[in-house]
Formats: structure tokens, C-alpha cells, sequence
């Protein structure tokens, strides 16, 4: 199966950013999830992998913080300068995600760019990330909450289906 045969495989840089892809949160704190994301695009910020971090992410709710503007403050807390984070705060889905990261690219002149999300999303991610004309490639989160078979299962069923999705309407 592709989703899990990509789960492994990632880049380590050089690329100009690594782009955050959102993920839930809890107020003004990151879930596990996604603070397991956050934490590896600072990570590879941290080791010269990536120049930028292109936090992605909106909000859920009326008068809910966005997802990305959780990340950065997460971000900014651990000594990561002001200067590298962008953000954008509209997008709600993965390829939104994607699709306002490349209108940031576009505006930063950010060619090559890591996609950081969980192993079992990558496929899909990439996919899109393609599709939309992104010099992209993966850089997983090296751990994943999802370590059991009877917790991956679920999740790989989830992400399979939405790539199997994704592939048949192109969202």
C-alpha cells in the first residue's frame, strides 16, 4: 500500500521553507497532532534544513484563533525569529493548506519547500502539493500518536479514503 510505504520515506532539506501543513487545536494550543508538526518544522529549521516556516491553518470557529497563528506563537515561545515564520489564516482542508502556501511562495519567491504532516497523510499531501505546480517534497513527522495497528488503522482507513477522494473530484 502506497499511504503506508510513503509513511517512511522523507527529505531532509535543503529546501528554502518547510510548509506546516494545520491540524487541530484545543483554544490556543496545538493537539498532539499538530504539535508534533510544529515541533519538526522547527526542527528542521534548526539544523538548516529550511530557511522559512510556512505555518498553515484557519480557524474553526467564530472568534477561534487560526490554526497557523497557534503554531506561531508555539513557534516564537521556542526561539524560532519572528522573521522566518509566514502564515496564512484562511484556509480550512489540505489543499487550502497547499493552495495558500503556494500563493505565500509565489509572493516570497519560495521555490523548493518540505511538506511536513503526519506519515500517513504524505501521499495525499504530495499529491496535491503536484498537482498545484509545488517543487515539493516530503518531510514527515518522525513519530506519529498513531503507533499501534488499532490506532493506525482507523487514521489509514480515514487517509485512504480522502486520497482515493481526492483523486476522483480533485479536492
Amino acid at each position: 500500500m502506497r499511504i503506508v510505504d510513503m509513511a517512511g520515506e522523507g527529505s531532509v532539506g535543503p529546501a528554502d521553507a518547510a510548509i506546516v501543513l494545520g491540524a487541530a487545536i484545543d483554544g490556543n494550543r496545538p493537539s498532539a497532532v499538530f504539535e508534533a508538526r510544529i515541533a519538526h518544522g522547527i526542527a528542521l529549521f534548526r539544523r538548516g534544513a529550511v530557511r522559512r516556516i510556512v505555518f498553515t491553518g484557519g480557524a474553526t470557529g467564530r472568534g477561534a484563533a487560526a490554526e497557523s497563528e497557534v503554531a506561531r506563537a508555539y513557534a516564537l515561545a521556542r526561539g524560532v525569529p519572528r522573521q522566518v515564520i509566514l502564515i496564512e489564516t484562511v484556509s480550512r482542508t489540505t489543499h487550502q493548506n497547499l493552495v495558500e502556501a503556494r500563493r505565500i511562495a509565489r509572493k516570497e519567491r519560495i521555490e523548493a519547500m518540505l511538506i511536513v504532516t503526519d506519515p500517513l497523510h504524505m501521499r495525499r499531501a504530495l499529491r496535491m502539493a503536484s498537482d498545484l505546480g509545488l517543487r515539493a517534497e516530503g518531510a514527515p513527522t518522525p513519530f506519529s500518536r498513531y503507533r499501534s495497528w488499532s490506532t493506525k488503522a482507523p487514521f489509514l482507513l480515514r487517509k485512504t479514503f480522502f486520497y482515493n477522494f481526492y483523486l476522483l473530484t480533485g479536492h
